[in-house]
């Protein structure tokens, strides 16, 4: 019996994530230049990963 592919381990999966993590998008944002050191990071605007 073949295992289902839900199961199989997290490196092989690998497809593309359109969510950010917080600090995912604190670390885009700071390389875009639209976020300080010291800036809140709650009510982030949205940003779309780049491709």
């Amino acid at each position: 019996m073949s295992q289902h592919r839900s199961l199989k381990g997290a490196s092989t999966i690998t497809a593309k994530r359109n969510v950010l993590k917080r600090f995912e998008r604190v670390e885009l944002l700071k390389k875009r230049g639209q976020f300080k050191d010291g800036q809140k990071v709650l009510s982030l605007p949205k940003t779309k990963p780049d491709a």
